[in-house]
């Protein structure tokens, strides 16, 4: 069983950058895929980004591109997601999702249905 507990999130100013962290203990997270999703008050959830097993793959949704980077780091059992230039619409809760499957190991994977495990989130609030 792998839990995962993401950090990092807090207010920050239009323009500004925050760090979120996604820790993961038990399993054997190096082999799974992980992607980041968020959802604000009264929307869907939404796909963020997605990073492959060895970190060589990534994707994120267009409204982050070039603003967001996912990264992870598999000896510490932890992925990112640096999020600079913020805006006010990417206020939301911010999730972190592992996923085991063999077809996400490659490229990550961007279906929330693909992920196993799930953590609490952490809230990402943008003031104007």
């Amino acid at each position: 069983q792998v839990q995962l507990v993401e950090s990092g999130g807090g207010l920050v100013q239009a323009g500004g950058s925050l760090r979120l962290s996604c820790a993961a203990s038990g399993g054997t997270f190096s082999s799974y895929a992980v992607g980041w999703f968020r959802r604000a008050p009264g929307k869907e959830r939404e796909f963020v980004a997605t990073i492959s097993v060895s970190g060589g793959n990534t994707y994120s949704t267009d409204s982050v591109k070039g603003r967001f980077t996912i990264s992870r780091d598999n000896v510490k059992n932890t992925v990112y997601l640096q999020m600079n230039s913020l805006k006010p619409e990417d206020t939301a809760g911010y999730y972190c999702a592992a996923g085991t499957a063999e077809y996400c190991s490659g490229y990550g994977c961007y279906y929330s249905l693909d992920y196993d495990y799930w953590g609490q989130g952490t809230q990402v609030t943008v003031s104007s």
